[in-house]
């Protein structure tokens, strides 16, 4: 119950009663072991996004409460941002929450959110479903510019995203639209059954 409560395991919805491992341990074996199959599939098209971009890319998982970074590929210019691995993202607000609570149902919002998803919030997600990515300009941190799409596994349920991460002062609007292509191509990608049909929140 100690790990439940500190968020290291969770509980398995489908009966019998099972305990599964969170993203805090994914992390942590991320970060130990660089070459697990995971990274090694996704790490040279987010290579490959930061080359085209020029800017930090990110790669983000679902946590109970939050969501995680498992990836950092930085940028190569003198003036970049460069969160940790293992470091949360709060869901509201944030461009990989957006990105994936837009194609998850109302509970799993719920849960992640820790209340209902507001109008304002439902409406983000609509645009974030029209136009395949997220963007947060300024909102966690004033500096900082982040936009990000989901990578959908194969039920069509949203199971990582990429986010491109850079100063604010550089990620101006007017190429908002180029990066955010740009990302949901490469998270198109890397979507497993990318012919599917992703699942729709609601």
């Amino acid at each position: 119950m100690t790990l439940a409560d500190e968020g290291w395991i969770r509980n398995v919805a489908e009966p019998p009663t099972r305990w599964e491992l969170t993203t805090h341990i994914f992390a942590v074996a991320l970060t130990a072991q660089g070459g697990s199959d995971l990274r090694q599939r996704v790490r040279p098209t987010l290579e490959r996004l930061r080359d085209e971009t020029g800017e930090t890319v990110l790669f983000v998982v679902p946590d109970l409460k939050n969501f995680v970074i498992t990836d950092v590929i930085e940028c190569r210019q003198a003036l970049r941002m460069v969160p940790h691995v293992g470091t949360p993202i709060a869901p509201q607000n944030s461009a990989a929450g957006r990105a994936m609570l837009a194609f998850m149902d109302i509970d799993q919002q719920t849960s992640l959110l820790g209340a209902e998803p507001s109008q304002q919030l439902l409406e983000s997600f609509e645009l974030t479903r029209r136009r395949g990515y997220a963007i947060s300009d300024g909102e966690i941190d004033p500096t900082t510019t982040t936009i990000a799409a989901p990578i959908f596994k194969f039920d069509g349920t949203p199971g990582y995203a990429i986010v491109v991460c850079a100063p604010r002062e550089r990620l101006i609007p007017p190429l908002h639209e180029t990066i955010g292509k740009m990302v949901a191509q490469a998270a198109r990608e890397l979507s497993q059954g990318a012919t599917a049909t992703p699942k729709l929140a609601g």
